[in-house]
């Protein structure tokens, strides 16, 4: 998810910000019996891909293979596909086709493209049984679109996130095709394993999720390889960034990039604060299980805010810092543990920026009472992206990442903070690499206590 480009500033402020912003073991991080729907399939996904770019990384061609395996006790007849790289330009139109395309499909029969672009379901040649496995490949095409944009450029640079296709949710409630409505976030996948090659030229410096080993490709090229296990995602960039690596005194690696233009300052704070926040959150909530984060950041991205996705945080910085701490919290909170971004925004925007506030020790103590009333009689901490998106946008920051965090920060104070602490992180445990919902952590605040706290519930509208 997205922070508002103001990330810092008071609560009230959010309300005019409409930007966007080695794996642990199952015996150190088990799965909870309620971490994800039983019948949520494809799960257990692994991606493999082969992209080769041309001189300065604006197009990637090659070729993505997908296995997976139904977890449903019904046969699996079909999957879909996300393209969410689409979301903004949808179809196109002549002469200027879609940013993200796939063709020359094998292991099923294509559909047409539906959901503006973003969705291609894919029929299995036969139903597939419960615990059985297959896969689909298809050849794949990426032109990075020419705006600043998290899936877009900035001048020599390049930034891909958002831009591989993904496995679709199915689970009791059916198939998850929502559509990107232009703001905030609308994924929802299922943890998995990738492994990308990208062969580029040798001048394009390549970060990208996972841990990443390179070798020389054709004269005046490289291939770099990345792996990760455990993500739900996978995005990179490329271009001339300048870099540096720190080790953090938990021993998280993290690999800083930057465009010619950044400010040092927002270099060295970005740093700074990266390597004490990823450490203050694996204490808190559960180790950071990836080894390595990459920060790619510039001072050009003031419009479209920063971006957190598995192991990679895109991050517009300017001389004062930037957005990395909320960044870094998103790696807990939707990638460690899951939830639907279109139907709970909630579940990782509001629990993002109440870490973010909490390791910046900022006073909360008023913040429910400052924010005044709610913005609508049907504004509510659980409403979905859908509702926002039909004409309610001026609520969404307001409400998610402002009331949000202050319920959090209210429900602290109702629990103890030490009792708090336990909830989330038992709640991380409980729902580690799985997917979690608002009845999920409801139970784990109502357990803590012997207070009743549905009138909490009530008051802060956590349906």
């Amino acid at each position: 998810m997205t922070s508002p480009r103001n990330w810092r500033a008071p609560l009230l402020a959010l309300v005019t910000v409409l930007t966007l912003s080695s794996p642990a073991s199952a015996a150190q991080h088990p799965v909870g019996a309620s971490a994800a729907a039983p019948s949520a399939t494809p799960d257990r996904p692994s991606y493999d891909v082969k992209l080769r770019a041309d001189a300065d990384g604006s197009h990637w061609t090659g070729r993505q293979t997908v296995s997976f395996r139904n977890a449903s006790r019904t046969p699996l007849r079909s999957v879909d596909v996300r393209l969410w790289g689409n979301g903004t330009d949808g179809c196109g139109v002549p002469g200027a086709p879609s940013p993200v395309r796939v063709s020359r499909i094998s292991g099923g029969t294509p559909r047409p493209l539906a959901v503006g672009c973003t969705a291609l379901r894919i029929d299995l040649p036969k139903p597939l049984p419960h615990g059985a496995r297959a896969r689909v490949s298809f050849d794949l095409a990426i032109a990075v679109p020419d705006r600043i944009h998290r899936f877009g450029r900035d001048g020599a640079y390049r930034f891909l996130g958002n831009a591989l296709p993904l496995l679709s949710v199915q689970d009791a409630r059916g198939r998850h095709l929502d559509p990107d409505v232009g703001f905030g976030e609308s994924f929802y996948t299922l943890a998995g394993d990738f492994r990308v090659a990208l062969d580029h030229p040798d001048a394009l410096v390549v970060p990208a999720t996972g841990t990443t080993t390179r070798h020389a490709g054709a004269p005046g090229r490289t291939v770099s390889t990345s792996v990760a296990r455990g993500v739900r995602d996978f995005a990179w960039a490329a271009g001339p960034f300048r870099s540096r690596k720190v080790t953090t005194p938990g021993g998280v690696r993290l690999n800083a990039y930057w465009t010619a233009t950044t400010p040092p300052e927002g270099v060295a704070v970005s740093l700074k604060d990266g390597a004490s926040s990823v450490d203050s959150f694996g204490k808190r909530f559960g180790r950071y299980p990836y080894g390595e984060l990459d920060l790619v950041m510039s001072d050009h991205l003031d419009d479209f805010g920063s971006m957190e996705f598995p192991g990679l945080v895109l991050l517009a910085t300017e001389s004062d810092g930037s957005a990395v701490v909320h960044e870094i919290a998103h790696q807990w909170f939707y990638g460690i543990v899951g939830n639907d971004q279109f139907a709970a925004p909630w579940l990782d925007e509001s629990f993002a920026q109440y870490a973010n506030q909490s390791y910046y020790r900022e006073d909360t103590a008023g913040c429910w009472e400052d924010q005044g009333r709610w913005p609508s009689d049907t504004a509510a901490l659980t409403r979905t992206m859908g509702y926002y998106a039909d004409g309610r946008r001026s609520e969404y920051v307001r409400v998610v990442y402002g009331r949000g965090s202050c319920a959090l920060h209210d429900l602290e104070r109702v629990l103890g903070g030490p009792r708090m602490a336990a909830v989330l992180r038992g709640y991380v445990r409980d729902h580690w690499l799985g997917v979690a919902t608002t009845a999920d952590f409801k139970r784990a605040a109502q357990a803590a206590t012997t207070r009743d706290l549905r009138p909490f519930w009530a008051q802060h509208r956590i349906g």
